[in-house]
């Protein structure tokens, strides 16, 4: 049903503007807070644009994209992991562009075709309720999920549909000596976790309630939802995930040019520094200057993990289908039908 109701609502916004101004459609993760404040300043500077946005997982967009291939509604698709911007270029869902700095993020944050660019590093780690966690009791590192005092006390974000995590799940499988390996990290932390949740608001509601006490999640929301939930992150020791969240244009974008300008309007310098402050946003590009940046993003904060991108993009549909279909909810039994060698 929620695909046909996601449908309904684009339909319903791209026929609303019937005030004369050109509807200007942008598919995102980002949240509410930036969208609607990107679409209050690109409509202050060009009063003849509607920017109308649907705020959907990574993958829920990558979904849309690819199921409206023949018919494309979206000018914009701002922000995922570059993994998703690789598969969606692979199966020719994107258009080339050239904004003015693209030669200012470096090639393993860009499309050599062009197709997408990076605009955020974004690190993934753990995010814990201050209230129910003392910061001497956090986990340190990933393996440390797995130890019986966390049972019951990690709540997930359902992976399906989240770029976030199926990110951090590649990486956790490809930290492991072989797939098989990573898959029964996995089911071990199956066997400690509470639920898992199908959206980021039931995720954030139901750790600052303390129904559970920690999860895997990336910095950026963390530090944004802890303006108003008891909220804490720690980058693990041995090294987090930073994946490169990426910006692009559909193939067949009803209004390309007017794509550019909303994709160049939200990554100049300036707007960049300002998501750095105001939404805890790391910049990708190379030539904004750490002073010009919150002190935290300097070096140190966070160890990123060495990992194979392309391998992760080309086979994470594969392992998210064994999770989904033989890990979730079965750790246990996973365990016992796949004993280590």
């Amino acid at each position: 049903m929620r695909p046909l109701l996601l449908a309904l609502a684009a339909a319903l916004t791209l026929s609303a503007c019937g005030d004369g101004r050109t509807p200007l459609l942008v598919y995102s993760p980002h949240g509410k807070e930036m969208l609607r404040a990107y679409e209050e300043a690109f409509e202050a500077e060009n009063p003849t644009v509607d920017v109308q946005w649907i705020d959907l997982g990574s993958q829920e967009v990558y979904d849309r994209i690819a199921g409206e291939r023949a018919n494309p509604q979206a000018s914009v698709w701002w922000g995922a992991p570059q993994t998703l911007f690789m598969r969606a270029a692979a199966d020719s869902l994107l258009q080339p562009f050239a904004p003015s700095w693209a030669d200012a993020v470096p090639a393993t944050a860009r499309d050599a075709d062009g197709l997408w660019y990076g605009t955020f590093l974004t690190p993934e780690g753990l995010l814990y309720n201050t209230s129910a966690v003392a910061e001497g009791e956090v986990p340190l590192d990933w393996d440390a999920l797995l130890d019986p005092a966390w049972r019951d006390r990690i709540l997930i974000r359902s992976p399906l549909e989240s770029g976030t995590m199926r990110t951090i799940w590649g990486a956790l499988i490809l930290r492991q000596p072989t797939v098989e390996d990573g898959y029964r990290w996995l089911a071990r932390l199956d066997q400690n976790t509470k639920g898992y949740a199908a959206n980021p608001t039931q995720l954030y509601l139901r750790i600052s309630r303390g129904e559970a006490d920690l999860t895997l999640w990336n910095l950026p929301d963390t530090y944004l939802q802890a303006q108003d939930y008891p909220f804490g992150f720690h980058a693990p020791d041995s090294g987090t995930p930073v994946l490169v969240d990426a910006v692009g244009i559909p193939a067949g974008a009803p209004q390309p040019e007017l794509a550019r300008a909303f994709i160049e309007f939200v990554t100049t310098r300036e707007a960049l520094m300002r998501q750095a402050v105001d939404f805890h946003r790391i910049p990708a590009r190379t030539d904004i200057a750490a002073s010009d940046l919150p002190d935290w993003m300097g070096e140190g904060t966070f160890t990123p993990m060495d990992l194979d991108w392309d391998r992760l993009s080309a086979e994470e549909a594969t392992w998210m289908q064994v999770w989904d279909e033989q890990i979730k909810g079965r750790g246990a039994e996973y365990l016992a039908e796949h004993p280590a060698d």
